[in-house]
């Protein structure tokens, strides 16, 4: 048998590694030339300033795709959209079976039919703690805490060694929601001889410990009380656990709730769904809730990063159809920053502000948040219970991988490796390294559709977005001559009291006017030489007026 027919055991980040989101990892098993393989999360990330239009950004699967039926499945380890919102775009081009827990499967099914393919999806919800054999790799889910109901570790077992991928997760003592974190399935599994240990990284910076949720619910309880008029409290959707203590907190304050935006009815129906929600009141609908006095309302809304389509926005501006906020009312924000939408999450706030609304975040009251990833402390007592021979930090931007593999040698892991995104790492047999680099890249959902991330229509968009748009429209007869315009307008181009966007557009007419003149012999009969003309001129003159280089677009009419 030489090298190359050898069984090996690799690791291939596709997403999620050298970013915070966007998680996508495969595990290979067998020779180089017939591997056979697992998927663990499919997520996506989301668009920013950079990508205009854009507001979902998938992984690039092009190197999975290619081996298809060598997928043995697709284990979704909780429902965060990081971890589960690329699976109805890219599962026609995998087509494995999935794996999920009930509330995760809940959700999953939700977005399969929103796609139209629950039909053709082969969809297994697997217990807590249970077990999943797909070829040589047997799987065992491990009970962790997180902020989102039922978030699992995975064991992955192999003839090669064992590997446990924490996914997302943290040490909290009293979560509320949900068990606690299986350190015994832990030790256990560290006892037996963790050969490698795939790790969130996302707090490798932040000392001591994430904090609990049952902080948060006393933190809560009391900033509530000690407000008058109606309430708005913004979070995720998706930390399932902070909506049940906004809305314990609430109700300790004889206040109802209204569920406000389709992403918390969901995670509503799904909370429910798996039996959590006990003992809380039934919400009020949004067109009930404005009969109820200030002081027994309270309105659980979507919108905690300033997303213009959310109902806190809407709110803010005014224009929802059913909620108000005004002087003497308040609003809660009890959720992380996302790096990147600082400048909308300000904006929201003042212009609540504005309002009259007061605003309360974790800075006044630092009690109201925890965040759902471990701080140094709790990775420090994740390794002591794992003992892997290799750390394989990943869920972190470049920085927070290399920190982590520096921090699990200084607790004596023996290896640690911090692979990018495409970076095919062998865990065994021998010592773990990089021994491929495959494609690994993103795809964008624009217009409904998926599209390459340099696609001609967005590098357009990015260029008009910093750069204006000039349109020149002309009519011409059989000769050549103009007989109509030319008429140039523009979008985005910047004007002053010493020269007017109109004065300069007029100057470009007359531009536009003597390259037509000058155009000679074959030249003016030809619409596509006429155009090309003009839009040289035009960018040669945006470059002089405005130093922009604006997207130019020319129509000619043959009269």
């Amino acid at each position: 048998m030489t090298k190359h027919d050898k069984d090996e055991l690799v690791f291939l980040p596709l997403g999620g590694s050298n970013e915070i989101g966007m998680n996508f990892n495969l595990y290979g098993y067998g020779p180089p030339h017939a591997r056979k393989w697992i998927v663990v999360d499919l997520g996506v990330t989301f668009g920013d300033l950079t990508t205009p239009g854009v507001e979902l950004i998938l992984p690039d699967p092009t190197f999975i795709e290619e081996h298809a039926d060598d997928i043995l499945g697709i284990v979704l380890t909780h429902a965060h959209e990081d971890h589960i919102g690329a699976v109805g775009w890219l599962w026609p081009r995998l087509k494995a079976p999935l794996y999920a827990t009930p509330f995760t499967a809940y959700l999953l099914r939700e977005k399969l039919r929103e796609a139209g393919i629950l039909e053709d999806v082969d969809l297994t919800e697997v217990p807590l703690s249970g077990s999943i054999k797909l070829g040589p790799f047997e799987l065992e889910l491990i009970t962790l805490t997180h902020s989102i109901p039922e978030p699992n570790g995975v064991a992955i077992r192999t003839p090669l060694g064992t590997i446990l991928h924490t996914g997302d997760w943290k040490i909290d003592p009293d979560p509320l929601l949900g068990g606690v974190t299986d350190a015994d399935a832990i030790r256990k599994l560290g006892d037996e001889g963790i050969l490698a240990m795939v790790c969130d990284s996302t707090n490798v910076f932040v000392d001591g410990v994430a904090g609990s949720e049952a902080d948060v619910r006393i933190a809560m309880t009391r900033l509530i009380g000690s407000l008058k008029g109606k309430i708005a409290a913004a979070c995720f959707a998706s930390n399932v656990a902070r909506m049940d203590t906004i809305i314990r907190a609430a109700q300790a304050n004889d206040r109802r709730v209204c569920l406000v935006g389709r992403s918390m009815h969901r995670m509503a129906a799904a909370a429910r769904h798996v039996g959590l929600f006990k003992g809380v009141s039934d919400f009020v609908s949004e067109d009930e809730s404005g009969y109820f006095p200030p002081e027994k309302i309270l309105y659980l809304c979507t919108g905690s990063q300033g997303e213009p389509r959310a109902a806190l926005f809407r709110i803010a501006e005014g224009t929802h159809r059913h909620v108000t906020l005004g002087q003497g009312d308040h609003c809660i924000f009890s959720s992380r920053v996302i790096p990147g939408n600082e400048v909308a999450i300000r904006n929201l706030q003042n212009t609540m502000a504005e309002r009259g609304v007061r605003i309360h975040t974790d800075r006044e009251h630092p009690g109201i948040h925890v965040s759902g990833h471990p701080c140094r402390d709790e990775l420090k007592e994740m390794y002591q219970w794992a003992r892997p021979q290799i750390a394989i930090p990943t869920h972190g931007e470049r920085r927070h991988l290399l920190e982590h593999a520096a921090f699990a040698r200084d607790l004596q892991v023996g290896q640690a490796i911090a692979p990018r995104n495409g970076d095919m790492v062998r865990l065994a047999p021998g010592r773990a390294e990089i021994i491929d680099m495959v494609p690994a890249g993103r795809l964008y959902i624009d217009g409904g559709m998926i599209v390459p991330s340099n696609a001609e229509p967005l590098r357009e968009r990015r260029h008009a977005a910093y750069n204006g748009v000039l349109t020149v429209s002309l009519a011409l007869d059989g000769k050549g001559r103009i007989v109509s315009g030319p008429q140039v307008r523009g979008i985005g181009m910047p004007g002053d009291a010493d020269y007017s966007v109109e004065d300069a557009l007029d100057d470009l007419a007359d531009e536009v006017e003597a390259v037509v003149v000058k155009l000679k012999g074959e030249a003016r009969d030809d619409d596509e030489a006429v155009e090309n003309a003009i839009k040289r001129a035009m960018k040669k003159a945006g470059q002089r007026i405005w130093d922009r280089r604006p997207v130019v677009e020319v129509t000619v009419l043959r009269v």
